[in-house]
Formats: C-alpha cells, sequence, structure tokens
C-alpha cells in the first residue's frame, strides 16, 4: 500500500517542489494510466485542497474531451473540441489560467461553485492526449507558478500515458 503524501511547506512553490517527487515516484513503474492519473488527482488535491482536479482524454472519434479520473464534485463528462476552458486548451495546445471564470467566453459551468481555474495540455507526440483540469472556489487562485510546476507534471505524465 503507498504510503500518504506528506508535505511539510507552506509556499505554493515549497508545496509543489515536495509534492512533484513524491507524486513521480508513487506512478512510476506502474503501467496502469487510470491508476495513475487517479493517484495525481488525489495527491494535487490533498495537497492544494483545490475544490476540483482531474484529468479529461481525447476521444478522437468524437472529437470530444471524456472525463477520467478526478477528485472532486460529480463534473461534465463529455467537452467538445474548442469549448469551454478546457476544450480552448485542447485546441490551443497551450495551458490557459482563468482568474475569474464568469468572464471567460463559453465557460461551461460543470459547478456554480468552480471561481477560477487552470488547464493544460497534456502532448505526446505533439498531439493533445489529454488535459489536466483544476478548478478553485476562489478568485485569481491560479498563477505562473501552478503553471511552471503543472507543465512538468503534464510533461511527464505523457511519457508513461
Amino acid at each position: 500500500m503507498a504510503e500518504d503524501l506528506i508535505i511539510h511547506s507552506a509556499t505554493k512553490e515549497a508545496i509543489y517542489q515536495e509534492l512533484l517527487p513524491q507524486l513521480k515516484a508513487l506512478i512510476e513503474g506502474e503501467k496502469n494510466s487510470v491508476a495513475n492519473l487517479a493517484n495525481v488527482a488525489a495527491g494535487l488535491k490533498t495537497a492544494f485542497d483545490f475544490f476540483w482536479v482531474g484529468f479529461y482524454s481525447v476521444d478522437e472519434e468524437t472529437n470530444e474531451l471524456v472525463l477520467g479520473p478526478f477528485q472532486g464534485p460529480i463534473a461534465c463528462t463529455r467537452i467538445p473540441f474548442g469549448k469551454g476552458v478546457c476544450g480552448a486548451a485542447w485546441e490551443q495546445k497551450n495551458t490557459i489560467i482563468v482568474p475569474n471564470v464568469d468572464e471567460f467566453p463559453g465557460h461551461i459551468a460543470c459547478s456554480s461553485l468552480s471561481k477560477s481555474e487552470i488547464v493544460l495540455p497534456v502532448i505526446k507526440n505533439e498531439k493533445v492526449i489529454a488535459v489536466l483540469d483544476v478548478d478553485s472556489t476562489s478568485l485569481a487562485n491560479f498563477d505562473q507558478t501552478d503553471s511552471n510546476y503543472l507543465t512538468q507534471l503534464c510533461a511527464w505524465l505523457s511519457d508513461i500515458l
């Protein structure tokens, strides 16, 4: 059985610096992508107490993102290409930070409690294969620190998916 993640730091950057090696060690060697993504979502939710953390994988047949492992309340099951923050991050192949989701054109409100969001593409062989979606109940909760560390996380996730 895996040990609990242990985080001692107080600053956001320090938490990421402690958390990412623990997550990497936890999933290294495990070949099941569902198990790995589930543990990553749980680790991020536990360390930061985010409102919602999860993954959507690309369904090439329907050209939609399909809900994958997540932590938090129920979520939208399918998101069309280019729609909402997740679909836009997929389309642009770029990280999107939204300080206030109510001000994002076309935002898909899976929960009215979500106030800010960061979405990062997981890219393999120059194709988006999934997105990491993180929501907060606080406005402007995400910044360049989140982007930098979560980009690192998505880069090594692409190697194991």
